[in-house]
Parts: structure tokens; sequence; C-alpha cells
């Protein structure tokens, strides 16, 4: 029975999560608030009412935009699978939690109104659609456009070439496993052999259009990192080559003079990237303050390359800017988002080569906390390039030639600053976990030759301060001047999340609050509690896994990891193009020129956020998959070696294990690891045996045999070669699980899996 309204000026919250049901994604408090009327002191029990629900897990999303668990925003990404009966596409969303359910259908609409250019997509085809208020018919649960076509199905394929060596036949393995294998003309193999990488046209013949590949280019051996990467940039459909009017147009650029532009030549900005950048789009300054009025005090200076007066709204590199969203970083090359004309040239802060730039001048007190701040477009010229490594060895007393004459006036004030900054840090506490991020050093011949956690260093913790610091700078200043801008954002935990946080933290003795949301110190205070114990990878793994993504969008949330109220990405246009869309608003907020956000930009923002953030998961995605094809590369002639490692995951399949030396991460399915029958324990994240209690449990220490390596998936599959705790010695209180009338043991044979990668800030 519906609940009835709590006053006669307030509806009920049936009522509300009705009107929220009609209106996914676009239903916030303002609009709730004047559909139903609400005003005065009736706003702040609606917001109660609002709390609640979100509490009880029947909405989810800002303020701004409310859904219940299981809707659809009102902008979304979803893949074209099928038809209908009357023909129509039905697709569904790209990304979809399988907790909220079996994944939405959504028919797709024409375009209709007149002077809308016809949008053409077809199966398999990744697109970028707007609900509509329009009746979907029995087969689907929403209706919606097109926006945008994100990927195209051309027919081409990407797989590895195999030729019986008997019979000579020749047919292609996709290194998609959703695709099936198909025959190849003998006569069509363009100089490819057994075991290559090739690109191949798949068409039909004869009489009944049986399926046959073209092989239309040899990509290299799959021994190659080359071949590896391709994979990722076909199956992600990547661009990777600019198109001639974009190269002609960057090729045309001219140098930027001084002009109208400050002049900070005579300041000695320095860059600080990893040894092997090839580009630098940050520069950085710090002195001590010598107004007498902020004693112990330090200025700040930050200088952006000013890709915005390259890169206009509206010409073809701004297209293809847009298209491509970021730059993907592999291990041994760039995808750039920007020709290298430009990325490389430029825009890219050369040492003692003058650069156009856009600078922030932050003031702070020597409690760490900003003063003030102003931005500046400007003419610099860097007076040094440093290697992250090199930086920090010379502020530890080990200087070479370049960093001696640096160290006084340039590196011990840039430290002192940080010293101050850090107060301030720590004040605002932002989520601090401890999650060692692999990298791989490649040969010249493309192989692997070393996998690596890097130290991190005092070095990338200033960098990253500066920039955080000037991306407040320019959320604040846009804010101010209300001017539309792109926010990056970080929402909160859901209650779901909070509560499976909880649930595990409990197996360990730790209790966590149960009012409201958490904030990220006390997050912080649980990760202090576990460091350097056999928990704090278990712990850590987990925080991060109740977190959500962050992503863009023009209504601010702020940002819960960073604990900051107003945050943008300002400090890296050459390689993301919501830096660059900050640009041109900060250019149209302070006068700074006519090559800002063109007239009526903020109708597309919400657009434009929905396709960059696809396509920054879409590069994680690849850079990603990338690493771990390299790993299982270089490990498959090692089966039935044994390694060291955690188990990282735990589900009711089986067990996650990442490798100690490596960071590799592998699958070991349920059914191989005894005679036992293994239960899953969702909240101590362990499989615990019916019989005999034996327990393997998130964070274990383990030894595991490396049965399978598939390189061109990049997954790996263990055995299992240590004995589980039994149940009274399992940390913290392992509940005993229910008994099922499966056994695992009966399972089908378990494809291998591949690891989440962590969430970028």
């Amino acid at each position: 029975m519906p609940k009835k309204k709590a006053s006669a000026d307030l509806p009920s919250r049936d009522d509300i999560l009705a009107f929220i049901a009609q209106n996914p994604g676009s239903a916030g408090k303002r609009e709730i608030s004047k559909h139903f009327k609400i005003t005065g002191a009736n706003r702040i029990a609606l917001k109660r009412i609002l709390k609640e629900l979100a509490a009880d897990g029947l909405v989810q999303g800002s303020r701004k935009a409310l859904i219940r668990p299981g809707d659809l925003p009102t902008v979304f990404v979803a893949n074209i699978n099928a038809r209908n009966t009357d023909g129509e596409f039905l697709a569904v969303p790209h990304e979809w939690n399988d907790e909220d359910g079996p994944a939405p259908k959504v028919v797709i609409l024409p375009n209709r109104r007149k002077g809308t250019e016809k949008i053409t997509a077809g199966l398999g085809d990744r697109v970028l659609l707007r609900l509509a208020d329009q009746d979907a018919g029995p087969e689907a649960n929403f209706a919606a456009r097109i926006i945008r076509r994100l990927d195209k199905n051309s027919g081409n394929v990407i797989a590895i070439l195999r030729i019986h060596p008997e019979t000579k036949a020749a047919w292609l393995e996709p290194v998609d496993r959703k695709q099936d294998p198909v025959d190849v003309n003998p006569m069509d193999l363009n100089e490819a052999k057994d075991g290559d990488l090739v690109r191949a046209q798949i068409g039909a013949t004869g009489r009944y259009k049986t399926k046959i590949a073209k092989i239309t280019e040899r990509i290299g051996s799959m021994n190659s990192e080359k071949a590896i990467s391709e994979i990722a940039l076909y199956t992600h459909n990547i661009p990777t080559v600019f198109p001639d009017r974009v190269i002609a147009e960057a090729e045309s650029a001219g140098e930027t003079k001084l002009g109208k532009r400050e002049d900070w030549r005579s300041i000695p900005l320095i860059t600080i990237d990893p040894a092997d950048a090839k580009d630098h789009d940050d520069a950085v300054y710090a002195q001590i303050d010598d107004d007498p009025e902020n004693l112990g005090g330090v200025v700040v200076y930050v200088a952006i390359a000013d890709v915005a007066a390259y890169v206009t709204p509206g010409s073809a590199m701004d297209r293809e800017a847009v298209l491509r969203g970021n730059s993907v970083y592999f291990p041994d090359r760039v995808i750039p988002m920007l020709p290298e004309r430009i990325s490389n040239d430029l825009c890219s802060l050369r040492e003692k080569e003058e650069r156009p730039a856009m600078g922030v001048r932050m003031v702070f007190g020597s409690d760490g906390r900003k003063r003030k701040h102003s931005f500046h477009r400007v003419l610099m010229r860097s007076a040094a390039k440093l290697s992250y490594q090199q930086a920090q060895r010379a502020i530890e007393g080990q200087t070479d030639e370049k960093t001696e004459t640096l160290l006084d006036g340039v590196l011990r004030p840039l430290w002192e600053a940080y010293a101050v900054l850090k107060k301030g840090r720590d004040k605002r506490a932002p989520l601090e976990l401890n999650i060692p991020e692999r990298k791989i050093k490649l040969k010249a011949d493309g192989t692997v030759d070393q996998i690596f956690v890097p130290e991190r260093l005092d070095a990338h913790k200033l960098i990253e301060e500066f920039m955080i610091q000037a991306n407040v700078c320019a959320a604040e200043t846009l804010e101010d001047r209300r001017v539309p801008l792109l926010y990056r954002i970080h929402d909160a935990s859901t209650p779901e999340k909070l509560q499976n946080l909880r649930d595990f933290l409990s197996t360990l003795a730790i209790k966590v609050p149960h009012q409201g949301g958490l904030r990220a110190s006390v997050f912080n205070n649980i990760l202090d509690r576990v460091k350097d114990t056999a928990n704090e990878p278990m712990v850590n793994e987990v925080v991060l896994r109740s977190q959500a993504q962050a992503e863009y969008h023009p209504d601010n949330i702020g940002h819960f990891g960073l604990n900051l109220r107003r945050y943008a990405h300002f400090t890296s246009p050459i390689r993301r193009y919501a830096d660059l869309i900050v640009h041109r608003a900060l250019i149209t907020a302070l006068g700074l020129g006519k090559d800002g956000l063109p007239f009526g930009y903020e109708e597309q923002l919400e657009q434009v956020a929905g396709e960059i953030s696809a396509a920054e998961r879409r590069a994680m995605t690849a850079e990603r998959e990338t690493i771990d094809r390299l790993i299982a590369l270089w490990l498959c002639d090692q089966i039935g070696a044994q390694f060291r490692g955690r188990i990282a995951g735990v589900t009711k399949s089986g067990l996650f294990v990442r490798l100690d030396d490596t960071g590799a991460d592998g699958f070991i399915p349920a059914s191989t690891l005894g005679k036992d029958y293994y239960a899953y324990e969702e909240s101590a994240h362990a499989l615990i045996g019916r019989a005999t209690g034996e327990t393997y449990q998130l964070g274990d220490a383990v030894e595991v045999k490396l049965a399978e390596a598939a390189p061109y998936a990049g997954s790996l599959r263990f055995e299992m070669e240590s004995k589980g705790k039994h149940r009274s010695e399992a940390l913290g209180k392992v509940a005993t699980p229910h008994r099922s009338k499966r056994s695992h043991r009966g399972d089908k044979p378990l494809g291998l899996r591949k690891s989440k990668s962590r969430k970028k800030r």
C-alpha cells in the first residue's frame, strides 16, 4: 500500500521514486521541488527524505541527477547487439552492474528532427545515446536516440594466421573470443606466415555465402610488442592515423610570439617528467613570499602548454581531438590526441625554447592554505628539463652538471614550497590508497626486459600536489565567473558498496560508522590501522573496490577521493580534451583572447563529457590489456613454473592471484582447488571448504603453478600449490558458509579472467 504524504505539502517516498523513475538522470532536488511545489522549510524535509532514500539504496547519483539503481542516466554509452521484431536496433548499456539485475534493453529510435544529421549505425557498433520520452515497446525497457556513433564495424578483423603444416589449409584465429575462426583463401595470404598477426577483410563467397577472409596487412610476429598493442588498438577501435586535413592544419601552424601576452621568460620554470617523456605540458617554479603579511608563505608558479592557441574550436584538429578524447600510452609508443607537430613541438615546453602557456600564480600561507591566485596568458622559456629521479637525487645531495646550477635557486625552493603545501594536503586528508602500479621496460626488439614497481618519490608527490592546486584554481575561477566548465567529479561510495565494506572489515574486527556516508579521512584511518601488516594489501584492494569511478561532468558534486569541493582538469591539454575545454573557458572568463569557448557551447558539455569519459575508460582498458598480454607472452614459456603471490580477488567461481615479482594477474577456478566443495562467503571475501573448513581469503600469501598462458587474450591460469588456512585460523570472524546443492566440481571449465584496473583520479 502506498505510503501517505508526510504533510500536506510534501510528497510521499513512493511519489518521489515514481517521479525519479519517469525522469532518470534529470531529476534532481531542484526538479523535484519544482514538480511538487515544495517551498520554504519543506525543502529541508525533502533533503532528509532524499538522504533516507539514498541510505536505503533506493536512489543513487548526485543531488542534481538522481536515478534509481537499475535505471539509466539521460546520456550513456551502449552496444548495439540485436534487432526487435520490427527491425529496429536494440542495445544494452556498455557498462552495467550485474548486481542491479539483467542489463536493460534499449530500442533505438530514428532522429526525426529536421536538420538533424542522419547517423548510421549497425550491429556491433558502440554508440552514445540519449533517453527519449517515448514508449519502448514490448521488447525493450527504454527508448533512446543516437547522439554519436563511437565505434565502426567495418568487416575488418585482427587475428592470428594459422596454417596446417601438411594440408596447408589456412584460417584465422581471432583475438576477440566472441568471434569465430574464419577460413582464408591460400591465394590471399599477402606474404603472411603461420603465427603472424594480420589484418583481414571478411567477405562472403559461394552459393551459400560462406565467410572467407582476405589478408590485407601483415602486422608482424606475435612475439613483438607492436603486435600486442595493435590488438588493443583494434579491439577498442582507437584511431591511430590522423586524417590528411588534420596533419595539414598542424603542419601549417607557426610559432606564437609575445604579442599581448605577459612575459614570463625570465622566471626559471622547469619541467620535471618521466625520463622517457616526449612531450612536456607543465612547468613549475616556487619562491618564498616576500610579503611581510605572509611570513613563512610561498608563491608557486605553474605554466601549462597553451594548446588553445593552436587548436581552435571547430577546426579539423579540434574535431579529431574530441573524437580521440585523450592520448593512449603503451610501453613502446604513444597514440597521441594531437599531431606530433603540436604535441611534441609547438606545445611542448622544451628546454631553452620560447613557448606560449597558460600560467597560474598561487600564494599559500605558512599553514598550507591557499590565500589567492591569478591566471595569466604568457610566453615562457623552460630553464631546464629534469627527470623525477634526477631532481630527487639533486635534493638528496647527488647533483649532476645540470642540477648543480639549479639546486639553490630552483630546486630547494620547490621542495620548501612542497613542504608548505603538504601541510594543507595533510589537513585536507585525501584518500591515500597504497596500491603499487607495475611498469614494463622493453628490449630493443619490443619484447619484455623487466617488470617492476617504480619507487614513489617526493618529486612525484611535489608535481602532483602543484597540479592538483592548479586544477582547483581553474575550477574556482570559472565557478566564480559563472562560465560553464567540465568538472572532474568523483562521487562517494554507494550505500551498497559501503555495507559490503563494513561486512568485510567486521571480519577483521574493524568497525566502520553506520551513519550516513564516509569522509576520505575515515578510509585513511582504516588504512593506517593495517599499515605494515599482512592485511595491508587486502584492505587497500577492498577499499579501492568500494570507490566510485571519477568522470567528467558539467554539474559539480565535488571530488570525494581528493576531498575537494571544486576540481577540474587544467594541467594536461596536450593529452586530455577536458583540459582544453577548461583552458578555453578561462580564456573566455578572463578576456584573454578570442579563441575561448564558442557561444552556446554549454549546451554540448553534457554530450562531450559523456564521450570523453568513455574515451578515458577505453584508453585505460586498452593500456591494461596490453600490459596483461605482454606479461602473458613473457610467461608463456614458463608453464609449470611456481610463483609466489597474493589472492587479489575472490568470487564464487574462483580466485584471482597477483604474482609478487611481476604483478601479473591470473585465475584459479574453484573447481581445481581440491576435492572439497568451496563455498563463497561474500562478507569475508573468502572461499571456504564445506567439509574441511579449508579457507582461501583475499590477501592470503600463496604459491601457485602456471598452468596456461594465452598471450593474445592476456590471460593466465594458475593451479594452487598452497594449503588453505583452516576456518579457525583465518583472519577475523569468517562465517560458516551456507550449504549449497551445487558443487563446483561439476561446473564447466572456467575461462581465463582479467583483473580490474585501478581507477584514475
